[in-house]
């Protein structure tokens, strides 16, 4: 089995790290939606030894990668299938769900799928946890993200950055709370969300 390396998640990977360590809990499972090369997993789970992984992706070779990066974690399950627009999901009840760079270079029916999931799955008091760039207000952040939106949508007209109102709304339809806004580096956020609490709606 192969790695596959993404050189981005070495760049990102202890920041979101410190976000983790804010809103994850100390124990339970965690569900990592989309996991790309396996490398955010093989990092994250160490430093969370009372929490299982279990890693997901639709890319079988993806998941090859993924298993090879994490072979050696006591704490990471072996990567299975999972559609996040699909309604339903191979896993029954999480405390955590991890998502990053995902809902921009999918269609938003994955979006929407993400966040109906998470309804379902995660149990009162558990976290969602979005990584990614997001505009906010209708407006992008940063040049940078204009630019990046602007190729997204040029390779598939369904991709592109989304509005984090937007998402914060439809989160709250699947009852799951907007807790913070964290500002990364590159002009990414990390957005969590709280299941099974007052929702709050976007202004």
């Amino acid at each position: 089995m192969n790695r596959r390396h993404a050189p981005a998640t070495d760049r990102n990977r202890e920041p979101i790290l410190g976000v983790l360590r804010r809103w994850l809990p100390e124990s339970g499972h965690v569900l990592e939606i989309a996991s790309g090369t396996g490398q955010h997993v093989a990092f994250l789970a160490p430093a969370f030894p009372g929490l299982e992984w279990q890693p997901t992706e639709l890319d079988p070779e993806a998941r090859s990668s993924i298993d090879a990066w994490s072979r050696d974690a006591p704490n990471i399950r072996p990567a299975i299938e999972l559609d996040a627009a699909s309604q339903t999901w191979p896993v029954e009840t999480v405390d955590g769900i991890f998502c990053a760079n995902m809902i921009h270079i999918a269609p938003i029916e994955a979006c929407a799928g993400l966040l109906a999931g998470a309804g379902r799955v995660l149990r009162p008091g558990g976290v969602l946890l979005l990584y990614g760039p997001f505009r906010r207000k209708g407006a992008h952040t940063a040049p940078s993200n204009a630019s990046f939106d602007e190729s997204l949508r040029t390779r598939d007209r369904s991709w592109g950055i989304r509005d984090l109102e937007t998402v914060i709304d439809g989160a709250a339809a699947h009852g799951l709370s907007h807790r913070a806004t964290v500002e990364m580096p590159a002009n990414n956020f990390t957005v969590v969300f709280r299941a099974g609490q007052d929702v709050e709606r976007s202004a």
